[in-house]
């Protein structure tokens, strides 16, 4: 007896599971069903694209207070100008101590930033130069522009000129952070010492 009281608890069991299938799925198509995390969906918080009421202009995206700077910004205080290229020259230093960790590291960011204009080794001979752009000067060979051998450019005038850019070079201010730059600038040193 207990045995068929089993099989009837299991028989309702399996009759009530299908017929709540056979219910839930003649439902409307439609729907989407439960949703777990709503605020996944719609958000509370305005996108910087958005209109927002909250502002007197109406948009999301405010302009920071003047003076502010971001968290973890490095500020470079020399103008972009000659007198501002020789103050960085005779002031600025590498904060980075010479590694084999960033001399790697430095020339990986060459090689995917400098080299298409400087050439592998530095030399001015990249691959714009052969589609008929002008050849920028040699690091170990070369003069520059405004004056002294490229070899022997300082870590301030090198950093300036990364981030302002000089003469049919663009600034790379945007690409390259401030402390790849110092990087850039430990392998470039390398390439002054080549002959």
């Amino acid at each position: 007896m207990l045995a068929m009281n089993k099989t009837k608890i299991l028989g309702i069991a399996s009759v009530a599971i299908m017929a709540t299938i056979a219910v839930t799925s003649c439902k409307d198509k439609r729907s989407t069903g439960w949703e777990y995390a709503p605020n996944m969906y719609e958000h509370l918080a305005y996108d910087p694209d958005q209109p927002n009421p909250n502002f007197k202009d109406g948009k999301t995206a405010q302009k920071p207070p003047a003076g502010t700077i971001p968290v973890g910004f490095t500020t470079f205080d020399y103008p972009n100008t000659k007198e501002g290229l020789a103050l960085a020259e005779a002031e600025v230093k590498s904060p980075l101590t010479e590694s084999a960790a960033n001399l790697a590291e430095g020339k990986e960011l060459f090689e995917s930033f400098c080299m298409p204009c400087h050439g592998k080794n530095g030399q001015g001979d990249g691959l714009v130069v052969a589609h008929g752009f002008p050849p920028p000067p040699s690091y170990s060979k070369g003069q520059s522009s405004r004056g002294g051998a490229m070899k022997d450019l300082t870590d301030g005038r090198i950093y300036h000129t990364i981030t302002y850019g000089l003469n049919a070079m663009g600034s790379y201010a945007s690409q390259l952070a401030p402390e790849e730059r110092w990087k850039v600038i430990m392998y470039v040193h390398q390439l002054q010492k080549q002959q």
